[in-house]
C-alpha cells in the first residue's frame, strides 16, 4: 500500500494544554480522506502541522515516504492547501493572484493557470478584482491556487464552508475530478457529514485532539447495513415479541417510541404482521440505511454503533 501521508504519534501542546494527542493517520495515494470532528477537535492544527505552519511538540510526519523537517521545501512544493479562510490580494485580479502564487512557488506554466481557472469555473471572470468576488468564488479561487502547481496532495480545511447548495455541488464534482482524473490525493475536513459521505473513500474521526477512528467508508456501509425502524407506544413488549416469536435479538430501542431491527432475515411484512397479531400497535414502519452522521455521532458518544 502506498501512502502519501503518514503521521506517527503526532502531538501539539499550546501553553501547557495538549490540543493534538498522539495522532497516527494514513492517507493513501489517490484517495479522498475525510477528516471529521467537532469545532476545536484539532483538525486545523493537524493540517497546519502537515504544511509546516505549526511545529509539532512531538511525533513525526511522513510525506511521500520522507520525514518532514523545517527545511523540507521540496516536499512542501508537492502539496497544495487551503488552511482556514483563503487570503488574496483583493485589489488584484484572480489571474494576477495565481501568477503571483506561481512566481513564489517557482512554477512557470501559464497554461496551468488557465486549466485551474477552467476547473473551478472562473474563466471569463478571472480579470475581475478579487474584492468583488462572492464567498463561493473566493473558495473556488482558493482551490484554483492550491491546484495550479499540480500538487500530488491537496489539503483542504473546510472548503465548502459558507457555500450555497449549488456551490457545494460544484466543489463536490471538482474533488471527484481531481481525485479520479488527475490522481491527486485529497485530505478534506468538513462539518457537513452528508457531503463527506458523498466524496470520501476513507474517514478519520477526531475528538478532543485524539484520532478515535480511521476507517474506509465502504467498511462503514457494510457494518452499518439496512435496518427496519418502527414506531410503537410499547417498545418493551415489541422487543419481547421480536425475540420470542420471531427469534430476532439484534434490535435497539431508540428513545421511548422507536425500535430498530438489524436482523433482516425475516421479511418486513412478517415482522409487521407478528407485532400486530400480538397486540403491539405499530404506528409507522420503514426500511432504512444508517447514515455517516449516525456513525459519527456514535463514535463521539463513546463507541461504535451498529447503525
Amino acid at each position: 500500500m502506498t501512502y502519501v501521508l503518514q503521521t506517527h504519534r503526532l502531538s501539539k501542546t499550546f501553553k501547557g494544554k495538549e490540543s493534538v494527542s498522539e495522532v497516527s493517520m494514513r492517507v493513501k495515494k489517490g484517495e479522498i480522506y475525510g477528516f471529521l470532528g467537532p469545532n476545536g477537535a484539532g483538525k486545523t492544527t493537524i493540517m497546519k502541522m502537515l504544511t509546516n505552519l505549526v511545529k509539532p511538540t512531538s511525533g513525526e510526519i511522513e510525506l511521500f515516504g520522507e520525514k518532514l523537517t523545517p527545511t523540507s521545501y521540496a516536499l512542501l512544493g508537492r502539496i497544495g492547501s487551503i488552511i482556514e479562510y483563503p487570503i488574496f490580494y483583493d485589489k488584484l485580479t484572480a489571474r494576477d493572484n495565481l501568477e503571483l502564487h506561481c512566481e513564489y512557488m517557482g512554477y512557470y506554466n501559464k497554461k496551468a493557470i488557465d486549466e485551474a481557472l477552467e476547473l473551478v469555473q472562473l474563466r471569463g471572470i478571472d480579470g475581475k478584482p478579487v474584492k468583488d468576488f462572492s464567498l463561493g468564488m473566493k473558495q473556488r479561487l482558493g482551490i484554483a491556487r492550491a491546484i495550479t502547481t499540480k500538487p500530488e496532495l491537496l489539503i483542504l480545511d473546510e472548503p465548502i464552508n459558507g457555500l450555497d447548495p449549488i456551490g457545494i455541488k460544484e466543489i463536490r464534482q471538482l474533488l471527484h475530478i481531481l481525485s479520479q482524473e488527475y490522481g491527486i490525493s485529497i485530505l478534506i475536513s468538513s462539518h457537513l457529514l452528508a457531503e463527506i459521505e458523498q466524496v470520501a473513500n476513507t474517514i478519520g474521526v477526531i475528538n478532543h485532539g485524539r484520532l478515535i477512528k480511521e476507517v474506509s467508508l465502504e467498511q462503514v456501509r457494510v457494518t452499518n447495513a439496512e435496518y427496519i425502524e418502527f414506531q410503537t407506544d410499547d417498545c418493551v413488549k415489541a422487543a419481547y415479541v421480536l425475540s420470542h416469536h420471531l427469534g430476532i435479538s439484534n434490535v435497539r430501542v431508540i428513545g421511548s417510541r422507536t425500535i430498530r431491527v438489524y436482523d433482516l432475515s425475516t421479511p418486513l411484512p412478517q415482522v409487521n404482521k407478528t407485532l400486530i397479531m400480538n397486540d403491539v400497535a405499530v404506528e409507522a414502519i420503514h426500511q432504512k440505511n444508517s447514515s455517516l452522521e449516525e456513525y459519527f455521532l456514535g463514535l463521539l458518544n463513546g463507541g461504535e454503533q451498529s447503525a
